[in-house]
């Protein structure tokens, strides 16, 4: 279970900022699975990493009751001088423990499809490579929530139907908080909805619904 307090969040450049995100409270219960809607801008991205642990919000508390991945499709949090090999090393040191550092290393390198590039050094990789790398990386663990930032889009058709049957392979055991476009992943994978609009967040008990509410607020 995760639970949001009061949570708000800015980020401050030389001419300030308002808030991204304000005063949000929900509770994303154990088992079910939410799609993350709302406009470019309206905070899906910043959402997914203050769930994660990756940023901190300015005000309020995200806590986590559960193991939680960081947000596949990102891309983000590799070292850039290392190669996908001793960045995936790196990782299952921390959560996998050494006697499963080789398994790892080989369902990470097999599911990434990247090739000779899993020895390079990540700083070369093309954006789609290094989410392709994050999300073999988070499917390698036993997450009890799985963050996903448009996972399912990267690479060619092959490897969208890949990521897909992946997350429908963990949907029962595990929660997937899914931010994407395609409303149809979401209807797959997702029960319930979260609506982002004007730095607020909608629950929604039934995903239909909030993507409703969504397509309103658009003109659609």
């Amino acid at each position: 279970m995760i639970t949001v307090r009061d949570l708000y969040k800015r980020y401050h450049g030389p001419h300030g900022s308002g808030w991204v995100l304000k005063g949000l409270n929900f509770t994303i219960p154990k088992g079910v699975s939410v799609g993350v809607v709302g406009r470019n801008g309206a905070g899906k991205s910043t959402l997914l990493r203050l769930l994660s642990g990756m940023d901190a919000p300015d005000k309020g508390t995200v806590e986590r009751h559960c193991r939680v991945s960081w947000p596949i499709g990102l891309g983000g949090g590799f070292q850039g001088t290392m190669t996908g090999r001793q960045n995936v090393k790196f990782v299952a040191r921390l959560h996998g423990g050494n006697a499963s550092i080789e398994k790892i290393i080989r369902f990470v390198e097999d599911f990434a499809e990247i090739g000779d590039a899993f020895d390079q050094p990540v700083k070369t990789y093309s954006t789609g490579m290094r989410s392709r790398l994050a999300f073999g990386l988070s499917l390698a663990f036993n997450f009890d929530v799985y963050l996903s930032d448009e996972a399912t889009s990267v690479g060619d058709a092959a490897f969208k139907d890949k990521a897909t049957r992946a997350f429908k392979e963990r949907v029962g055991d595990a929660t997937i908080i899914m931010v994407s476009h395609s409303t149809g992943i979401l209807k797959d994978l997702c029960q319930s909805g979260l609506w982002l609009h004007e730095g607020q967040a909608y629950w929604f008990d039934k995903l239909e619904d909030a993507i409703t509410a969504y397509h309103k607020s658009i003109g659609k």
